[in-house]
């Protein structure tokens, strides 16, 4: 091999092995998993704020019922006394309260939404949580493999052999196919929430655990059990009262 080549294959592994150093997959994919599993206790903080929301406005919209039922109490005692001016200021009280009662009922109404969403998407996350990192230990571990198939590569490149240029070459493009398809597959994983999708999850679950029945059913060799049908039925029940079957 000349100078000049060996000069040039060189500078091509500097500066493949720069790029690869500024954006390494395998670093990319760990920090993935790590910043997925920091998500989780700000995610509980966040749900913990909303239901502590919902807490207090249940707690606010229980102490107006209470001062309600109050005011209505004095409204009773001050007619039973004759006393109009009384019943008359605390009505106007009343009608106030009722207008703070209608807001903190809506806020609270709102709250609980925001709460149960909130625990709908948790749900979704952590199992797309479970997911992704799976997903990402397994693309790591084909990754372990590929250096090593790598450095198999790098070894045959030395030598001067008909044709190990093209199956390098070959080889390189390869992996670089492969390499494009795991970020595109972590891309698709990465997009935005689809509550819709948790739905759907759940109803497969449950047609899969049918199927799973059945097929243990069978394994068991235990018969699926049938209504009779409508003639047979009718038979049993004219033998039961003595008479004799239609035929």
């Amino acid at each position: 091999m000349s100078l000049w080549k060996r000069f040039k294959r060189a500078i091509r592994a500097l500066l493949g092995k720069a790029v690869e150093t500024i954006e390494d997959p395998k670093l990319i994919l760990e920090q993935n998993i790590r910043e997925l599993n920091e998500q989780v206790p700000k995610m509980n903080e966040h749900i913990a704020s909303v239901k502590a929301t919902v807490t207090l406005l249940e707690k606010e919209l229980e102490k107006y019922q209470n001062e309600y039922n109050d005011l209505i109490a004095r409204v009773k005692a001050a007619l039973n006394q004759n006393r109009e001016d009384l019943a008359e200021q605390y009505a106007l009280r009343i009608e106030k309260l009722k207008q703070s009662i209608g807001q903190t009922q809506a806020e609270l109404e709102a709250a609980r939404k925001a709460y149960e969403k909130a625990l709908e998407v948790k749900k979704l996350f952590m199992r797309e949580r479970e997911r992704k990192i799976q997903e990402a230990r397994a693309a790591l571990q084909q990754y372990e493999r590929a250096k090593w198939q790598a450095k198999i590569a790098d070894a045959f490149e030395q030598f001067e052999v008909g044709g190990i240029d093209q199956t390098h070459d070959e080889m390189v493009r390869r992996l670089q196919e492969k390499s494009a398809q795991y970020e595109a597959r972590l891309e698709l994983a990465m997009d935005s929430i689809d509550t819709s999708k948790l739905k759907i999850d759940e109803e497969m679950e449950r047609i899969q655990a049918k199927d799973s029945l059945a097929r243990l059913k069978a394994e068991l060799g235990i018969a699926e059990s049938t209504p009779p049908a409508p003639e047979e039925s009718t038979r049993r029940e004219q033998e039961r009262e003595g008479k004799q079957p239609l035929l």
